[in-house]
């Protein structure tokens, strides 16, 4: 879920993870509290956190491995289990499900979904399983182990209910890495990705790869982008305010409060602007 080496995991965990509690300090910066974060906790060994979720809709569940002491890549964010909860809703009610029109596929095959800044990949798993859908989850090198053992620790579950799923290498803004996963996909997910504001450029050039390309002359069929996100910092609206000169950006469902809070997960869709 970061764009930079391990060291970027605790370089500003003073800002990530605030001591207070509140919901808003005296500037009115933080407006959700920090308990809203995934912990971190530093060991020389990682510490492993086995979690299983249960996917209600298909009578299935997802086992995911944490390494909570390695960093916030390695661990669940809160709004990755709100994607796993709105998928359940999907999949009983598809056609007045704030998903309905981002699935829509064509009939006769499986729908394409690539993950961006998957971290342990909850969110990736669950649409492929649900959906019976085609996954690529994405993470930064050092962070693909972990991402490829949940892979591999939910493959028979995923392949039985229909779907299938691998993880790749994909660092935001990296050309080659881009070009390697490439376009091929239906519909691009993540959540909680928006949170270093030194990711938001390279993360808006992947979208910008993804969902416009650079194919002078050619084109493409329409590809959209769900974004769960739980908003903690007014200068997220940074990167929201960049998106939006290249994306038209709705928002498509929002969950409820999380407890000690006054805000829940939103979810946004992405989409070209129209010339």
């Amino acid at each position: 879920m970061d764009n930079n080496p391990e060291e970027d995991e605790v370089a500003s965990l003073s800002a990530l993870f605030p001591s207070t509690s509140s919901d808003e300090d005296d500037d009115g910066e933080i407006v959700i509290s920090a308990q809203q974060f995934p912990s971190v906790q530093l060991h020389d060994e990682p510490v492993e956190q086995l979690d299983i979720y249960p996917l209600s809709s298909i009578d299935a569940t997802v086992v995911i491995r944490q390494l909570r002491s390695l960093g916030i890549s390695f661990q669940l964010w809160p709004a990755a289990t709100s994607f796993v909860n709105l998928l359940n809703q999907h999949h009983s009610n598809p056609t007045t499900s704030p998903l309905a029109s981002s699935v829509e596929i064509s009939s006769g095959r499986q729908l394409r979904i690539l993950e961006l800044g998957s971290g342990t990949g909850l969110a990736g798993i669950a649409m492929a399983a649900v959906l019976k859908a085609d996954v690529t989850v994405t993470e930064l090198p050092h962070v693909i182990e972990n991402l490829q053992y949940n892979v591999e620790a939910n493959s028979e579950m995923v392949t039985k209910h229909g779907g299938s799923i691998v993880a790749a290498a994909l660092a935001w803004g990296e050309i080659d890495h881009m070009e390697t996963v490439g376009r091929d996909f239906d519909l691009i997910i993540a959540s909680d990705v928006v949170y270093h504001n030194h990711l938001y450029d390279p993360l808006i050039q992947t979208l910008r790869y993804l969902l416009i390309g650079c194919d002078e002359g050619k084109e493409r069929k329409p590809l959209k982008f769900v974004m769960a996100h739980l908003k903690r910092w007014k200068k997220e609206s940074c990167f929201f305010k960049k998106a939006r000169k290249l994306f038209d950006v709705a928002i498509i469902h929002s969950d409820s409060p999380l407890d000690r809070s006054r805000r829940g997960v939103s979810f946004y869709q992405f989409t070209r602007k129209q010339a």
